[in-house]
């Protein structure tokens, strides 16, 4: 029975990264995954969430800070760094400036490199696109331009595109090529970004704190004025 607090504790966290704090999506994410057989390392990873949450809590997600800025987004994987050998997919999508939508999952395939593990993420947030630019398209107009998603993967970026990799990625699912349909239909413009400005990168792995601070900047997370 000791598990159930654990669970109680994280799925008040999992509310909290889903609605306004997507800082905490991936740490979230790590705990979620020892909900039935939670240890002293898993409670005490815990605290340190609520602790963090705690010492930010006059950081707010705030909008219209580039109000020129639409609809951007950034896709990052980090590949193979965790035991279980599955990479995590992150992607995050601004709006003038401050985040609408994010996500932090662990890819349900194992990839066989970068560039796979990538490919897959970008595929994950091209359907993410077509599904904000359908909402949003009800209540402001339709989008006459392609949404950018950002990629800090050049070799991935050059799949989707052009898929002159074909003979090396034989053996990704079909459902995977999703990407490539929705950039040849011009819905979606694959622009590289270096992992130094990768917003996403926080939603795949731990970060160092000067990191994470600037992640959050990038997100649109900062002091509430009021």
């Amino acid at each position: 029975m000791q598990n159930v607090p654990y669970r109680e504790a994280v799925g008040s966290l999992m509310y909290a990264a889903l609605g306004t704090w997507p800082d905490i999506a991936y740490a979230v994410t790590t705990l979620s995954q020892f909900m039935h057989n939670p240890g002293r390392t898993h409670w005490e990873a815990a605290k340190c969430v609520i602790r963090y949450l705690k010492t930010t809590r006059d950081e707010w997600l705030t909008y219209g800070e580039d109000s020129e800025g639409g609809i951007i987004g950034y896709s990052n994987a980090d590949w193979g760094s965790n035991d279980h050998r599955h990479s995590i997919s992150g992607f995050v999508f601004l709006v003038d400036g401050g985040a609408v939508s994010w996500s932090s999952k662990k890819q349900s395939v194992v990839t066989l490199s970068s560039t796979e593990a990538e490919y897959i993420a970008m595929t994950h947030a091209a359907k993410e696109v077509l599904w904000i630019c359908a909402i949003l398209g009800e209540i402001i107009g339709q989008f006459d331009k392609p949404t950018t998603l950002f990629c800090d993967n050049q070799s991935a970026i050059t799949l989707a595109q052009d898929n002159i990799f074909h003979s090396h990625t034989k053996h990704i699912s079909i459902r995977y090529h999703f990407i490539c349909d929705v950039v040849e239909q011009e819905q979606v413009d694959l622009v590289y970004c270096p992992t130094a400005e990768m917003a996403a990168d926080i939603f795949t792995k731990a970060l160092a704190r000067p990191k994470v601070e600037k992640m959050r900047g990038l997100v649109g997370i900062g002091p509430h004025e009021v």
